[in-house]
């Protein structure tokens, strides 16, 4: 999703600057950064603590791509990461038609990022890693969702 994002905010918005702090710290635009939070401890190259590491909850939002996957509007996923989407250029996004279609609780994260069907068949990332979760006789509801929409799509 942290790509997605990136890659988003340059083709459909047009900034040909906008990157991930990761990359590029210096970018003018930083569509993915560090939490808030743990940036201190990073400047210090204190890493103890400077992740977002296990499950968290996230709640979908009605009638979108995720929702339809998961068939429940209230998830737990699990991370391992330390950047996020920067919420300063959210809105931005999301005028420009890119849905943040599941998020923290209190809405503060963006959890999932994905495109209308109408606009593509199967357009999602996530924050989280849902291969964690998937199983050879147990997939995970993303990874479902995908290979059904590729073979709508194939016929």
């Amino acid at each position: 999703m942290q790509l997605l994002a990136v890659e988003y905010a340059r083709t459909v918005l047009g900034w040909s600057d906008a990157h991930t702090t990761e990359i590029n710290p210096q970018t003018s635009r930083p569509v993915i950064h560090v939490m808030p939070e743990q940036e201190k401890k990073l400047l210090s190259q204190d890493y103890g603590g400077t992740m977002r590491l296990g499950v968290y909850k996230a709640v979908l939002r009605k009638g979108s791509l995720a929702a339809s996957a998961y068939g429940v509007r209230a998830i737990s996923e699990r991370h391992r990461h330390r950047y996020e989407v920067n919420n300063t250029f959210r809105k931005d996004l999301e005028a420009a038609g890119l849905i943040f279609s599941g998020t923290s609780p209190d809405g503060q994260l963006a959890e999932i990022a994905e495109l209308p069907v109408s606009i593509h068949p199967f357009f999602l990332g996530t924050q989280f890693h849902p291969e964690f979760l998937a199983r050879p006789l147990s997939p995970h509801p993303l990874f479902t969702s995908f290979i059904r929409a590729s073979l709508a799509r194939s016929k």
